[in-house]
């Protein structure tokens, strides 16, 4: 299942096994927010760590403690569960007085701090996210796992969506095929983003599977609409921007489609490679479309800052890196080591990580 919702392996495949998420602890993220709080305004800003809870559910407890409607409590992006997470929320108090949220802390979530700001935290307003996992009886060749390590800090990693963003056994993408091919949209708003979200991540990753399985992933091709690491904005790769410099440092890099409505400035080989591996997938490409969701971009490659790495046991590796916001660490430990599913393995379904 999961070879089928992602793509071949850049690397060569795992260099061995091991186990994550055998605890909370061993998957832990933090985001960083890229603003300065101003100190003053309607809204206050909680810097949020959680356990064993999911962000709908801290926002539940927060929204609680201020006597407020779950509507008023706004995150910037969704972290799994099964983890220790820091992350920022935000509670709309127009006119009102800091209510006392100490009463949402136990020993899943403890607000660390707050600060009043002028505005609604929004959806991917942080920057990136730090990770620190522990992956546990690691079974590998300890040169060749080194060398891979060396190799995908120089070189990043496929920028896949994780197998998390697909559900259970795939079951979102089921989900949304049956709604493309009925031609509905489900009633409830979390559900039509979720589904929407699923099929995207599904279509990029047709994409970016023929990139990689053609080696041309991590290289622009003319035709192709380039992007910057943090950049939303893109545009079209000549002849001359083939050896950016800025190309082999990871900083910018070769795109592939959100699909969506949309004129697109894609052409050439890239045009045609797009084409050909979403062959057969017109029905939730137009469901897409007729939906409204627009034509987008995200880049192909995945670049890890900071990366570092060291044993705090035989068997028990911790990495230590930061990755985009909307990136998965999960794309980052497949190309290292085969997984082993745990009990408490299961993520949400709609995390950015």
């Amino acid at each position: 299942m999961s070879e089928a919702l992602l793509g071949p392996f850049a690397w060569g495949g795992p260099c061995g096994t091991a186990q994550l998420k055998v605890t909370p602890e061993d998957f832990q993220v933090d985001e960083v927010l890229a603003l300065s709080l101003t100190g003053q305004g309607e809204h206050i800003w909680l810097w949020v760590e959680k356990r064993g809870l999911n962000t709908e559910d801290a926002a539940r407890r927060l929204a609680k403690a201020a006597g407020l409607p779950l509507r008023a409590v706004s995150y910037a992006g969704l972290k799994d569960r099964q983890a220790l997470t820091r992350q920022w929320f935000s509670v709309h108090l127009p006119g009102k007085s800091e209510p006392d949220f100490t009463s949402a802390n136990n020993a899943q979530l403890t607000v660390l701090s707050q600060q009043r700001h002028n505005r609604k935290l929004q959806r991917g307003t942080h920057s990136a996210n730090r990770f620190i996992l522990t992956l546990r009886n690691v079974q590998a060749d300890g040169a060749a796992l080194e060398l891979r390590l060396e190799q995908i800090r120089q070189h990043g990693v496929p920028n896949y969506y994780g197998v998390q963003r697909f559900g259970h056994h795939g079951n979102n993408l089921v989900q949304a095929r049956e709604c493309a091919t009925e031609d509905m949209l489900p009633e409830a708003r979390n559900i039509r983003s979720r589904l929407f979200s699923t099929a995207r991540s599904y279509l990029f990753n047709k994409v970016l599977a023929a990139r990689v399985a053609a080696g041309s992933w991590n290289q622009a091709l003319e035709g192709d609409l380039l992007a910057f690491t943090t950049s939303r904005s893109f545009f079209p790769a000549t002849a001359a921007d083939l050896n950016d410099p800025r190309l082999a440092e990871l900083d910018l890099h070769p795109t592939a489609r959100l699909c969506g409505a949309g004129e697109q400035a894609i052409s050439g080989a890239p045009l045609a490679l797009e084409q050909s591996a979403l062959a057969g997938e017109e029905a939730l490409q137009d469901w897409l479309v007729k939906a409204g969701l627009q034509h987008e971009r995200r880049i192909m490659r995945l670049p890890i800052a900071a990366l570092a790495w060291h044993y705090l046991a035989p068997d028990q590796l911790q990495l230590n890196f930061v990755l985009p916001a909307g990136c998965f660490a999960t794309a980052v430990v497949r190309e290292l080591l085969d997984v082993a599913p745990t009990q408490a393995n299961g993520e949400h379904a709609h995390t950015d990580f």
